[in-house]
């Protein structure tokens, strides 16, 4: 799509080895793109309040040398919420403050934002190093930083210790997911966009595999490295959403489909999802353990974006740079799935808390040519998933509603459905 970033500006989010140690020639490229990618980004767009974004000095230990900036909305209640949130590589905290739309979520509805910042000392493009197990271990390297920064923030605005969220993209979104298995204790949702799955890598050459083409591991595998990290909680456990465009060629796709196999085996849960709908931007939602207001696990796919956070500027809702892909309001619907948005939804259009009685027959972005109950509709995979009548997971589509396996997910495999009840559809094995 235009808002992509080109590929000549694409660096894979993984940072040089870990600090301390002597960088790889690899690392030396990467930060020279690195260099180039952060001079693209746009300069943060100004806001009517008074708050800004102010660095942090001192906030406790700091074994992973890391900066804390925090930003706090005027007149912000006692008791409100925070949200953590973790910039990709070549970002920093105000680049991610100006551009991905939390900031206006945070005036709206009142909670406050703290932003960890990777230092080059640490890592020579700015991205956290979530593939090493020194930074990612409970109470160890970055992730200690980060829970300091929590137990600060909550301490010194008076905020609600029992809702406190993470999240981030690229290396941001897989510290995220890190953080939340470290945290479990700590965190009450986290949203990982572009992300990669707990526990894929332990190396910076192993991370270049599960960035693309990604790790093949059975869901159990999946969840046991989530389970892993503490043996001894039993739950509950955090709320996730997992962002990920279809376009995405620098961390694969099937990485977000390997995130909801891991988090919904953590939650307890197997099989298809309990519920989908059809957002703006071409993105479809599927909810697992319940429905936009109550799911576990919120699967978020954008059809045909590449790799970043999706944005919506003719919304109101953060604006448009590099990684910052004018597709849809990803903070918004975040903010929603995790309870936040006072029963708002997408800014401007509406709800992401639809009624439970009806989660698919009132979608934002309907296919044009949808057709009534009863008709039966031929097409290649890709399209019944982009249409809202299947869905995917792990490579494979199945049918909304039903769940009925209809193959691989790509434009190559053609098969038959038929809407028996509205948002309910089966395979028709021997075409339309």
């Amino acid at each position: 799509m235009d808002s992509a970033v080109p590929s000549t500006h694409r660096p894979p989010p993984l940072p040089s080895p870990g600090r301390g140690r002597a960088a790889l020639s690899l690392t030396a490229a990467l930060a020279t793109v690195a260099v180039a990618v952060a001079a693209l980004l746009i300069a943060p767009a100004p806001r009517a309040s008074a708050a800004t974004l102010t660095q942090v000095s001192s906030f406790g230990t700091n074994p992973g040398n890391l900066s804390m900036y925090a930003y706090v909305p005027d007149g912000l209640p006692a008791d409100a919420p925070l949200v953590v949130l973790l910039h990709g590589c070549a970002q920093d905290a105000a680049a991610y403050h100006g551009h991905s739309g939390w900031a206006e979520h945070a005036d709206e509805h009142g909670f406050a934002l703290v932003y960890p910042e990777q230092k080059s000392a640490n890592n020579s493009t700015s991205c956290f190093n979530w593939f090493e197990r020194g930074d990612t271990a409970r109470d160890s390297g970055e992730a200690r930083s980060v829970r300091s920064m929590v137990e600060h923030a909550v301490s010194s605005h008076g905020l609600d210790a029992d809702r406190v969220y993470v999240s981030g993209l690229s290396a941001g979104g897989a510290m995220a997911g890190e953080l939340l298995a470290a945290y479990p204790d700590l965190f009450a949702g986290g949203g990982i966009v572009a992300g990669i799955p707990v526990g894929c890598a332990s190396s910076m050459i192993d991370a270049f595999s599960c960035m693309n083409p990604g790790k093949t591991r059975t869901a159990q595998q999946w969840g046991d490295a989530v389970r892993a990290k503490n043996p001894g909680w039993s739950g509950p456990w955090p709320r996730v959403a997992v962002w990920h465009g279809t376009s995405d060629t620098t961390v694969a796709p099937a990485n977000g489909e390997a995130g909801v196999s891991q988090w919904t085996n953590v939650h307890g849960l197997s099989g298809g999802p309990d519920a989908t709908e059809q957002l703006t931007g071409s993105t479809s939602a599927a909810y697992y353990g319940g429905d936009a207001d109550s799911a576990s696990v919120a699967h978020y796919t954008v059809s045909g974006m590449g790799h970043g956070t999706p944005v919506d500027p003719s919304e109101g809702c953060g604006t448009a740079g590099a990684y910052f892909l004018d597709t849809v309001c990803s903070t918004g619907y975040t903010v929603d799935f995790w309870g936040l948005g006072d029963g708002g939804g997408d800014p401007g259009t509406d709800p992401t808390d639809p009624p439970t009685e009806e989660p698919t027959e009132e979608p934002t972005d309907p296919p044009t040519e949808e057709p009534e109950p009863g008709v039966c509709v031929t097409d290649d995979n890709y399209g019944h998933v982009s249409a809202g009548r299947a869905v995917h997971r792990l490579g494979q589509t199945y049918a909304v509603g039903s769940d009925d396996p209809l193959g691989l997910w790509n434009v190559f495999v053609t098969t038959s459905v038929t809407e028996t009840s509205p948002g309910y559809w089966e395979h028709t094995p021997g075409g339309c």
